[in-house]
């Protein structure tokens, strides 16, 4: 396996095609527009620039590694002679089994088609395809070059083949790859998201402000980062779509998300890509603000 197609090339899409090109294989970046294609460019070049100044590359690996980048607004072109596509297009149900669908028409039979989804089934997306045995998850986690976790979800009928070729190329990534099951969240989103939408309902109820929400978790459970700060990073409408699919998969109310999470997505506070969501954030400045909506 060497070439590898990239579906999508922001936060996640970008990373992912970083890593694979940083470990010698050949990438196709592909998205819709150019713009968005060089915007991540210069990201994946960016992060190449960390890693040589902190010596984890040279800047001959750096140059190297762009060097096998190509970039695609075509997707028949991008993954026709793929043998693995990643998908990393946006959390949406109806967005990837339209890509799937695509991708199965116009990549090579013997390609394995991954998705990057943070939620949605992989039974689900490989029912559209031709060729499930040959689909699986291979979920990142962000961001892509620093995180060592990949989840490995196997469909219905993910074959056991395809998912030894995945858990190998995991490892061959410099990554750790956990298999798990095809059930709504898998494993890191059902225990994580409903532990944001209960932060989230925390600071909504009036328990405690969002500062002392984060402290509480990042003092007392020793977390990196406060639920909320997380939630912002990860993105509220990214939050609410898992949210959402949780609560449709298992038919429980308890994964139903709460509504401040539902206002602020709906009026566009999503978090660190729209500069506001719990926080406020500026690139003049690294130190967390609370946003001012939330500021008695």
């Amino acid at each position: 396996m060497n070439n590898i197609s990239v579906i999508g090339s922001g936060t996640m899409g970008n990373g992912i095609a970083h890593v694979f090109a940083q470990h010698g294989y050949q990438v196709n970046l592909i998205d819709l527009k150019d713009d968005f294609l060089q915007k991540a460019l210069a990201t994946i070049s960016k992060n190449l620039d960390r890693q040589v100044s902190k010596e984890v590359l040279t800047e001959t690996e750096k140059m190297q590694a762009l060097d096998r980048i190509n970039t695609f607004t075509d997707l028949e072109a991008g993954i026709q002679n793929a043998d693995l596509v990643v998908e990393a297009a946006t959390e949406s149900m109806d967005i990837k089994l339209d890509l799937f669908r695509k991708i199965d028409q116009f990549s090579p039979a013997a390609a394995i088609l991954a998705s990057n989804t943070s939620s949605i089934s992989i039974t689900k997306i490989a029912a559209v395809t031709q060729r499930p045995a040959q689909v699986i998850g291979m979920h990142f986690m962000n961001p892509v070059p620093v995180m060592k976790l990949v989840e490995v979800i196997r469909g219905y009928a993910t074959s056991d083949e395809v998912t030894s070729t995945i858990m190998q190329l995991a490892k061959d990534l410099s990554k750790e790859p956990v298999e798990v099951n095809d059930y709504p969240g898998f494993v890191a989103n059902r225990i994580l998201m409903p532990m944001i939408n209960e932060a989230i309902y925390s600071l909504y109820e009036g328990v405690a402000g969002i500062q002392e929400i984060d402290t509480v978790m990042k003092l007392g459970m020793a977390h990196p980062m406060g639920p909320l700060q997380l939630a912002d990073f990860i993105g509220l409408d990214v939050c609410l779509s898992i949210l959402r699919v949780l609560q449709e998969g298992f038919g429980n109310p308890k994964y139903a998300p709460c509504p401040l999470l539902v206002n602020m997505v709906t009026a566009g506070y999503k978090g660190v890509k729209t500069g506001e969501g719990f926080y406020k954030y500026t690139k003049a400045s690294k130190e967390l603000v609370v946003s001012d909506r939330f500021l008695k």
